[in-house]
């Protein structure tokens, strides 16, 4: 079955948007866990986040291994599926996020904008992550 994207519309929406809360599926893949606040970026046809604590994040841990949750975004909540992207697959769109965050975010927080684009083992860049509408 072929992933599910979001529309043209719901992107440009989603580029200014800055409530973005993520929670997971618990492994009986119906409940969540507590909803998580987290910046959130578009690029170019995808929705991406990262977690500010990097691989030790909790809510990334759930997410890498359920792929799939809910998400709180613009006062609307998805379902969606979480597709991680290891830092390695392609450094051209790790490079184009790490210009959405220091776009979106870098104004507001230099000092977290920098924690999430550092090339840092185990950071916030190897936890990225694309949500998909599911």
């Amino acid at each position: 079955m072929a992933d599910k994207h979001w529309t043209t519309t719901q992107l440009e929406a989603f580029k200014s948007l800055d409530d973005f809360h993520v929670a997971p599926f618990h492994e009986d893949m119906k409940t969540t866990g507590t909803p998580t606040y987290i910046w959130s970026v578009v690029v170019d046809d995808g929705l991406y986040i990262r977690a500010g604590y990097g691989q030790k994040s909790r809510w990334f841990a759930a997410a890498k291994q359920q792929q799939a949750g809910k998400i709180e975004l613009g006062g609307q909540t998805y379902t969606v599926n979480f597709r991680w992207i290891p830092e390695t697959d392609d450094e051209t769109l790790m490079t184009n996020i790490d210009q959405a965050y220091q776009d979106k975010y870098g104004a507001k927080d230099q000092t977290s904008t920098n924690i999430m684009i550092a090339k840092e083992p185990d950071g916030p860049r190897t936890t990225t992550v694309q949500i998909l509408p599911a």
